[in-house]
């Protein structure tokens, strides 16, 4: 996580002031009785200006599977008008079925929507995000490496080379969900 004034430092740090952001908004799902959160899954769906799709993370021993389901716009803007879950998700139902969630039960549960920009730097992918979410407003640098265990020190001392304090971050789908339930 970022302050505000961090996440101005790290654009000018890392050279990002001329790169082109994009939006993107994420639709969070669960069953009222927290089906996928109790087995440490994620179901989104997340569009942009021109595209759509839909994503449930499911943990491994190592990383997550995500399994995605492309989707038309007009499909993802009338799951957050409505608050109902995709049909058009075969590869996503098929691994809800295998996990026992019954994919008419899931809901809405909160709408994120970040502004994000990317560079690729010598150590990975970094992107600096800016989301909104439930009346709140925070900012994240992620790194996405390889190799997780060699880069953490790596990832440690690029945000000490940009004068930037290490605080780790939940998940947007895990802070998106708390700050809903926190707001109603």
């Amino acid at each position: 996580m970022l302050t505000e004034a961090e996440y101005q430092l790290a654009i000018n740090k890392f050279g990002l002031e001329n790169v082109a952001a994009f939006t993107q908004t994420n639709l969070y799902f669960d069953t009222a009785a927290s089906d996928l959160k109790n087995q440490h899954c994620g179901l989104r769906v997340r569009y942009f200006q021109n595209a759509a799709e839909a994503t449930l993370k499911i943990p491994q021993n190592v990383g997550l599977l995500e399994v995605t389901d492309k989707l038309t716009l007009i499909e993802a803007k009338n799951a957050e008008e409505t608050g109902a879950f995709p049909k058009n998700t075969p590869a996503i139902q098929e691994q809800l079925q295998k996990n026992g969630v019954i994919v008419n039960n899931l809901q809405l549960l909160a709408i994120l929507t970040t502004k994000r920009i990317e560079q690729t730097i010598a150590v990975g992918k970094l992107a600096l995000d800016e989301s909104w979410y439930a009346g709140l407003h925070d900012f994240e640098l992620e790194l996405e490496v390889q190799d997780s265990q060699t880069s953490e020190a790596e990832f440690l001392t690029l945000l000490k080379e940009a004068g930037i304090y290490f605080q780790p971050a939940k998940n947007k789908i895990l802070r998106a969900i708390s700050a809903q339930s926190i707001s109603n």
